[in-house]
């Protein structure tokens, strides 16, 4: 088999982050803020513009800026399909969050050093925990964290919490997650940001694998211990009834 070219590697990877510039506050960019954002060389830029551009990932309108392709919108509409819990799964987010007392409940995958929001059910508390699905999420924070990364090494948690502020904070995270694999679920409590506190436990697949993490999120005022031993129970039944029904991903579509 060829050695992997580690020219086309490293610009595939740069188009990929020139792509990951586009987001819901910033749906259009110009060439200056792409060479800006990624630190490379106008030209550079220019040309992976233009290749995205035959490949329909990117548009230009016409008043210098570019915005996410046409081409998208297959992938687009293939990922959603792909990811949409059948109403089942979602029923049982729906009731986790009326058994914790109306908190916010998020489904969350790996992906690198990263965790993805993939299902939502929006609490019904005025005062509440709102991420977004395909919101990208520290791996090293977070009750969600410790619980994907349940199944790793010490030297794969380690190069996690090597991403983080705390440059000592990689034995207090792999004591996190050794506690999450022991117990069989997390809690944290304003570990990516202030105030806010999360409870997690892992779903797997058909083959036992980790394969997501579903969590509770709300204010650090409303999970006390007391809350957290109260809902923790169902915590744990909606991640077995998650690994049951096995749709996570397209699984069996």
């Amino acid at each position: 088999m060829p050695e992997a070219d580690p020219g086309g590697v490293r610009s595939v990877q740069r188009a990929v982050d020139l792509l990951a510039l586009y987001d819901a506050e910033h749906p259009s960019r110009s060439v200056r803020e792409l060479v800006t954002a990624t630190g490379l060389p106008k030209s550079t830029v220019v040309r992976l513009v233009h290749t995205l551009e035959q490949c329909g990932l990117l548009w230009s309108r016409g008043d210098g800026r570019t915005v996410p392709g046409p081409g998208l919108l297959r992938w687009a509409e293939l990922a959603r399909t792909t990811w949409q819990l059948p109403e089942e799964a979602l029923a049982r987010l729906r009731a986790l969050s009326e058994a914790s007392g109306g908190e916010s409940v998020g489904l969350y995958v790996r992906q690198r050093d990263a965790r993805v929001c993939v299902a939502r059910h929006e609490g019904t508390r005025s005062l509440r925990h709102v991420v977004h699905v395909g919101a990208e999420m520290p791996l090293w924070a977070g009750a969600a964290g410790h619980v994907l990364l349940s199944g790793s090494d010490r030297a794969a948690v380690t190069a996690v919490a090597a991403q983080g502020p705390d440059p000592e904070g990689a034995a207090l995270l792999w004591e996190r997650v050794r506690r999450a694999a022991d117990r069989g679920w997390s809690v944290s409590h304003g570990e990516r940001e202030a105030g806010i506190s999360g409870a997690a436990a892992p779903v797997f697949d058909a083959e036992g694998r980790l394969t997501a993490a579903v969590a509770l999120g709300g204010p650090t005022v409303r999970f006390t211990d007391e809350a957290v031993a109260g809902f923790v129970p169902a915590l744990l039944d909606t991640a077995r009834a998650l690994t049951a029904l096995g749709s996570i991903g397209g699984t069996g579509r």
